[in-house]
């Protein structure tokens, strides 16, 4: 694969670790945040005064003349299609889309074609860059295929690293509603004494576990307490259904971002998401609680209702602070009509 160099000397008075030294003075055109350049050091990537070094706490000074060898970026095998995008707000370095229920997001086995990332190419064209070596989008983040909302995706390098830091260090804002069953209250003493579910003034459910891939089914994600990865979910009420209430449209909002989060921690609370297939189980409602046709529309929801509606972050280039809202798709509309539909 042919290689760029990117060559530059360290300026006075370098951090003494070598990594951090070439973060602060590679140039700026060449996007290459301290992880990829740890990386980049480990593969035997980096020379200092001809020399290869792989330690990144190697001591760096001033005047040390570097050279970066990095790879061009190469043509991806993805191919593009004209498939109608809900853009909400694009420059040259990244774009926020509002991706419909039913897209996933990248290409698998099991969906070659008619994802985002297929779309985003046809979209983009020659507009992106190298992202990680390839000429693709860079996608930082994902929203499960039957999730609907706002997802922002890297069309520089320089997008893709300055996103990746700050997804890394959960200072992403991202908000979800959801339609759970049952009502999550402060006051159940069920959820008082269940391990990993504590509540914060204004009557927010804070759940903390750790997550990992299911030991026998390998396409869920189980709750752990040790081992895994350490996550936390936040959730209000915001709205009540039925009488007695047996629903609930909440706020949630992540301190994490892990595979599935809102969906296990809900599921692990008692109160798992309308309409879903793998964590909600055979949830039932109760009898009468809601007129029989707002229960069979709850009952008969083909996906979980489940939205991404804020994305919040500081743009990786221009440090700007943006923050965008989707509102809720027609599906899940229609779901909350049916059920605030009142006894009669």
């Amino acid at each position: 694969m042919p290689l760029r160099q990117i060559s530059f000397v360290l300026g006075d008075a370098p951090p003494p670790r070598l990594d951090k030294a070439l973060a602060r003075d590679v140039p700026e055109q060449a996007a290459l945040s301290r992880t990829r350049i740890g990386r980049l050091l480990a593969c035997g990537s980096v020379q200092v005064n001809g020399a290869t070094v792989q330690d990144p706490k190697a001591r760096a000074q001033a005047g040390d003349e570097i050279v970066i060898s990095v790879e061009e970026a190469q043509e991806s095998h993805i191919l593009p299609e004209d498939i109608p995008l809900d853009i909400i707000y694009e420059d040259s370095h990244l774009v926020v889309i509002n991706k419909p229920a039913g897209m996933v997001v990248h290409p698998a086995p099991g969906s070659p074609s008619g994802t985002l990332v297929n779309a985003l190419l046809a979209h983009c064209g020659a507009d992106l860059s190298g992202v990680g070596g390839m000429k693709r989008p860079g996608i930082v983040h994902r929203i499960d295929k039957d999730t609907s909302g706002l997802l922002v995706v890297a069309k520089s390098d320089a997008a893709h690293h300055g996103l990746a830091d700050q997804f890394e260090a959960h200072s992403v804002e991202r908000y979800y509603q959801a339609l759970v069953y049952g009502v999550p209250d402060g006051n159940d003493p069920r959820l008082r004494g269940m391990k990993g579910v504590s509540f914060e003034p204004g009557n927010i459910v804070k759940i903390t576990t750790q997550l990992a891939r299911h030991k026998t089914d390998r396409q869920r994600q189980a709750v752990l307490f040790q081992g895994g990865r350490h996550a936390v979910t936040r959730a209000r009420t915001v709205e009540r259904f039925g009488t007695p209430a047996c629903l609930a449209l909440m706020e949630c909002w992540l301190e994490t971002g892990r595979t599935h989060q809102i969906r296990v921690h809900m599921a692990h609370a008692g109160h798992a998401l309308v309409g879903d297939p793998t964590y909600g189980g055979k949830r039932r409602l109760p009898a009468k609680a809601l007129p029989e046709i707002s229960a069979e529309t709850v009952r008969s929801f083909p996906r979980q209702a489940l939205h991404a509606a804020v994305l919040g972050f500081v743009h990786p280039v221009s440090g700007e602070d943006m923050r965008f809202e989707a509102p809720l798709p027609q599906d899940m509309l229609s779901l909350l009509d049916a059920a605030r539909v009142a006894l009669s």
